[in-house]
């Protein structure tokens, strides 16, 4: 008797730190991945940039490694999905297919001041058609001055070689060999230019920034025709299947797929999205922070979502582990947090890269507080799980503020998912159960391949794709509610005190029990 060939899909996903690939079996689940580490520089604390031949070779290597995995297993491979970071940006040169740019991070912040200046003139116009105010990232402005102020590529677009994108955009033109310049819609919603209404470019708002149109990618659906690899490049030719926005794809393979299911998701930030409907929702309050995206276009069809996000937890705790070493590693502070039962009184404001929600205000910092001599390691472990599950309990209640309903299922993944203690410690802070999916540490590999596998016929639904999964396990929360409505005031009294001394130009409302009242919102990240 023969053994059937299963069949899967080599899906891609490419973060701010790390390019990982691996085949998501028809079955729903995936096989291991091979990972490479991609370095992140910071010039000076608004500038964070990376090496996009870096990222180029780094997914060359790990798919080639995971092709290698699947031909030893007898796996046949339908084809390929690609999720990436959301707004990191660049310009290459198209004959010679080489980066004329720094890759531009989507957690820089060198326009932060500039912006400002705009917000009175253009956040009500982009708010109502692209679902965002001026915020404090400018992909197109930088495209439009690094062309002006860098000869080489001021040079190439006078010769009509040069090609700007994001990083889903670089992966698809390299990968074809340079037959597509396209960009989904989940990544071109994130450089705060796209028409919600339209699916294109908004043209008052690009013509305003200056970046010229002839060096834009064209905005597709997320499982349109990406074309096939170049045989060159991975030894094989197929077709590309599928382009998303991480936190998009980790939505699919989460299981947010119906108005009201939503997810949280750490990685080198925390991002909190709700899905919305097939209209771009109508903003009950405007709540900073929370923006309208694109959760993913399909054949045609949109579905929108809220989101709100904190852009440094993952890589605060990085930088808690690795640069300051107050940690061994991610592990030793989770084991450490777990050995503090009582109460705490320290307290980590994760504003690394500036605050968002529920204070939009790009140039606060974080803040590490309630020490004394009495504070242990396990204590202090503790108070930062706690800062993150804080954080979660801002960005939710700002989603449901805007969306003008409760979120009815919060599903969690992400590398500090995997952390009992910040799962209660949500649990606890929102009073109401979080479910831990199931295998999240692969949901963004998972979730483009899932759409991807649906074109290819591998799966008749995305949901059908997640059904064959085991159900995610949930934590309840045990805080009496007089305790946890302590903490939070505790929390927003941190807040109030903090980011008015530290950011004068931010723009706070007096709390209320569901954080301040409308202000503007902010930009969208990966």
């Amino acid at each position: 008797m023969t053994r059937e060939r299963r069949r899967g899909v080599l899906s891609i996903d490419e973060g701010t730190t790390g390019t990982r690939a691996a085949v998501v079996l028809d079955d729903g689940g995936a096989a291991p991945a091979a990972y490479l580490p991609i370095s992140v520089r910071s010039r000076d604390h608004l500038l964070v940039e990376q090496d996009a031949t870096e990222i180029w070779v780094n997914t060359v290597q790990v798919c080639r490694t995971a092709l290698d995995r699947a031909a030893a297993d007898g796996v046949e491979i339908t084809g390929v999905s690609i999720s990436t970071q959301r707004a990191t940006v660049l310009l290459w040169d198209t004959v010679t297919g080489t980066p004329l740019s720094q890759a531009v991070v989507w957690q820089d912040r060198r326009y932060a001041a500039r912006m400002r200046e705009w917000e009175p003139e253009w956040d009500a116009h982009l708010i109502e058609h692209t679902g965002r105010p001026v915020g404090s990232r400018a992909p197109l402005l930088w495209a439009a001055e690094e062309i002006a102020g860098n000869e080489a590529a001021r040079r190439a677009h006078d010769q009509g070689r040069l090609a700007f994108g994001s990083i889903d955009t670089w992966l698809v033109w390299k990968l074809t060999g340079g037959a597509r310049h396209v960009m989904s819609a989940t990544n071109a919603v994130a450089l705060g230019a796209y028409d919600l209404r339209t699916g294109d470019w908004h043209g008052p708002w690009v013509e305003f920034l200056g970046c010229p149109r002839d060096v834009l990618p064209r905005i597709v659906d997320e499982d349109d025709d990406f074309g096939f690899t170049d045989p060159a490049v991975l030894g094989v030719r197929l077709p590309v299947l599928s382009v998303m926005g991480d936190q998009h794809a980790a939505m699919i393979a989460l299981g947010a797929h119906r108005p009201g299911q939503a997810t949280c998701v750490h990685g080198t930030g925390t991002f909190v999205d709700a899905v919305a409907g097939d209209r771009p929702p109508a903003h009950r309050s405007r709540v900073p922070g929370v923006l309208t995206l694109v959760g993913w276009r399909s054949r045609g069809v949109p579905v929108f979502s809220l989101e709100g996000y904190a852009s440094t937890t993952g890589s605060a705790m990085r930088w808690l582990c690795e640069e300051i070493g107050l940690f061994e590693s991610p592990a030793q502070l989770a084991q450490l947090a777990r050995e503090h039962t009582g109460p705490t009184r320290v307290m980590f404001l994760p504003a690394l890269a500036g605050l968002r929600t529920p204070v939009w205000s790009p140039e606060a910092t974080g803040l590490l507080t309630g020490l004394s001599l009495s504070t242990t390691r396990a204590e202090l472990a503790r108070g930062i799980l706690n800062g993150f599950a804080h954080s979660v309990c801002d960005l939710l209640e700002g989603v449901e503020e805007a969306m003008g309903r409760p979120v009815t299922e919060l599903f969690c993944g992400g590398g500090l998912a995997t952390s009992d203690v910040l799962m209660s410690s949500q649990a606890d802070l929102l009073g109401r159960p979080v479910r831990r999916a199931r295998d999240n540490e692969s949901a963004s590999l998972r979730g483009a391949a899932y759409l991807g596998g649906v074109r290819a016929g591998l799966w008749p639904s995305v949901s059908a794709a997640v059904a064959g999964l085991a159900a995610a396990p949930a934590f309840e929360p045990t805080l009496p509610d007089a305790e946890r409505q302590e903490a939070r005031a505790e929390w927003r009294d941190l807040l109030a005190r903090h980011v008015t001394v530290a950011a004068p130009g931010a723009r706070p409302s007096a709390p209320g029990p569901r954080g301040p009242e409308p202000d503007p919102q902010e930009e969208s990240p990966s």
